[in-house]
């Protein structure tokens, strides 16, 4: 499927939430790989973004012929907080980049999508991530970031 950005990115992936960080989850990914998924969804909350690097490395597939996503949580929105989140999820994984990166939850009562989708949107300019995007928003969610940007995930 091809995103708002023009990304293409596979409709089809391995989900590891829930699985253990080290052997378990580098297992899994492997496998997968040599099973033909091309995506690897994480998160920061997982605790297996380790496991997942080694993982993809271990598989020999080139990291351009694969697609990775990794979510923002929740205790890590806001303009102070993305960035540094961000960093460290890119050194568990051992990667240079991200294709897509997720705000894991919305939590409106923290006030914050604003200021964390600012920064995605620099992360996305900076070439740290080919894409952003959102995960379990409501469209109350969504319109509050469409009062404020142009580019903003949707449909």
């Amino acid at each position: 499927m091809t995103l708002n950005n023009g990304v293409a990115m596979p409709r089809l992936g391995l989900g590891v939430w829930n699985a253990e960080d080290g052997d378990e989850v580098e297992k899994a990914v492997q496998t997968a790989i040599e099973a033909g998924y091309r995506l690897i969804d994480t998160a920061a909350i997982y605790k297996n973004e380790a496991g997942v690097g080694s993982g993809i490395r271990a598989s020999g597939v080139p990291r351009e012929e694969l697609f990775v996503t990794t979510k923002l949580w929740n205790s890590d929105q806001g303009a102070k907080n993305v960035q540094s989140a961000f960093d460290e999820s890119l050194e568990k994984l051992g990667l240079d980049y991200v294709d897509l990166y997720l705000i894991h939850w919305p939590m409106p009562e923290v006030g914050k999508i604003v200021e964390t989708w600012r920064e995605f949107e620099k992360l996305l300019a900076d070439g740290k991530t080919r894409a952003i995007g959102v995960s379990n928003f409501r469209i109350e969610d969504l319109e509050e970031l469409k009062k404020t940007f142009s580019n903003y995930p949707c449909c």
